[in-house]
């Protein structure tokens, strides 16, 4: 997502780029073209304007530094403008009331029976909260199956009443249970509906009167681009609900919903969905956001998407391995399942800042894996055990078993010595820095006192 609007304004700072300063023409200049940027990534027309005329009112009113060159100003006015536009701070879910009830809202197939099972799993798992889940689709063929199947993948209990055709009933008996079971949220997942539908608009408006919910989250396809900011418009008029999902944003898709429906609807995008697992739905921070549009990176994902998969205890025994040299392509397999729960390949690599202009064009599947993942699982527990014992016949072995060639399998486990190395040497320096230094061959200039 926002890579064309990222390539853009980079190519629109460039207009700055060698002046000495900022003046009313160049700025003038600069924020045509970002303009354009954010009209080509489908952002409402009035935000663009207003959020580009904020930024030239400050950009001249400013007093530039002389260490600061003014396009690296510019970048910073905009950044901070994005983080504003997009809400300027993350808004939590309210999950004090008990039972907290919340209300799922939304066209048709934008996602609300996956995003109840997703919000439910981050629930149970980061908050330590017991949710049931509640199908009040009575209209669309196999819509219940379809929420028992999400909540047996996310280990939840569902409600459900195959009998009933009216949804605002099937909610109120949905809560008499979570009260006498102890389920603290209760998660409703509704039919979809066009605002245009007035029977269909009145039912929800009926759910929500009956159920009193804590939070209504209106879930909306960032596909749809500037359709969905129109929607959220219309639905928000009926139903004045508290927050947004936005899905798909690991898509193909221009990021003109995101820049533009707070400010549209005044109301904050709390979670986005990043991928199909159950797990893909992050908390929706918009400095994050902004830095990533910018090129930034996010860093700070980064590394909270990685303590998620951090075990302590297996840290300990990894690190106290890699001392000893008997990191092994068990250990190594492991940590590549870890990676992989992480999420998307490309859409890690991105939160590094300056890399995900390097890797725009190319793609990185769920499956980039798969041949180390074939080679290490084609070797025999002795092998992976023993890495040393990998003579030419077992490779030949391995690379058969595989269906990889012979020099994959070489190239792998060149890799994984080079690898076993650099870790042997980090842990010596933790140990004794001193003795890694002076082991270390003769540089020139290289201080051999600490």
């Amino acid at each position: 997502m926002f890579e064309n609007l990222s390539e853009r304004l980079e190519r629109s700072f460039k207009i700055l780029k060698g002046e000495g300063r900022i003046t009313e023409i160049n700025v003038a200049e600069t924020l045509k073209d970002v303009r354009r940027a954010l009209l080509d990534a489908d952002v409402n027309y009035k935000v663009a304007k207003t959020f580009t005329d904020t930024v030239k009112q400050k950009a001249l009113g400013m007093n530039v530094l002389t260490a600061v060159k003014p396009g690296q100003m510019m970048v910073k006015l905009v950044h901070d403008e994005l983080a504003l536009l997009m809400g300027g701070e993350a808004v939590e879910l309210n999950v004090k009331p008990n039972p907290t009830i919340i209300l799922m809202a939304g066209l048709q197939g934008s996602g609300k029976t996956t995003h109840s099972g997703k919000l439910a799993l981050m629930l149970k798992t980061k908050k330590g909260k017991k949710p049931l889940l509640v199908a009040c689709d009575v209209y669309r063929p196999a819509a219940i199956d379809q929420l028992q199947v999400v909540a047996e993948q996310v280990g939840c209990p569902i409600y459900t009443d195959r009998e009933s055709k009216d949804p605002v009933k099937i909610a109120l008996d949905a809560i008499q249970q979570a009260h006498q079971k102890g389920n603290d949220v209760v998660i409703i997942d509704t039919a979809g509906r066009l605002a245009i539908d007035e029977q269909m608009m009145q039912e929800i408006s009926n759910i929500k009167k009956a159920v009193n919910p804590t939070e209504i989250l209106f879930v909306v396809d960032s596909m749809t681009g500037q359709d969905a900011v129109n929607t959220a418009k219309e639905f928000n008029d009926r139903l004045d609900f508290t927050g947004v999902i936005l899905t798909k944003l690991d898509g193909d898709t221009r990021g003109g919903a995101a820049l533009s429906i707070r400010t549209v609807v005044q109301k904050p995008i709390k979670f986005v969905g990043t991928g199909e697992k159950m797990d893909a739905l992050d908390i929706f921070y918009p400095e994050r956001m902004a830095g990533r549009i910018l090129g930034m990176g996010d860093v700070v994902s980064l590394v909270e998407r990685a303590q998620q998969q951090y075990d302590e205890n297996e840290a300990k025994k990894l690190q106290k391995k890699m001392a000893q040299n008997k990191f092994d392509f068990n250990d190594f397999f492991e940590q590549i399942q870890q990676i992989k729960k992480m999420g998307n390949l490309k859409d890690l690599a991105s939160m590094i800042p300056g890399v995900g202009k390097a890797i725009k064009d190319v793609e990185i599947g769920d499956d980039a894996f798969k041949g180390v993942e074939a080679i290490i699982n084609s070797m025999t527990p002795y092998e992976r055990e023993h890495p040393e014992c990998l003579n030419p016949s077992r490779k030949q072995r391995i690379a058969k078993g595989s269906g990889t060639q012979l020099q994959e399998v070489n190239r792998l486990v060149k890799q994984f010595d080079d690898m076993r190395k650099v870790m042997k040497k980090m842990t010596d320096f933790k140990k004794d820095p001193r003795a890694m230094m002076r082991n270390m061959p003769n540089l020139p200039n290289m201080p051999r006192r600490f």
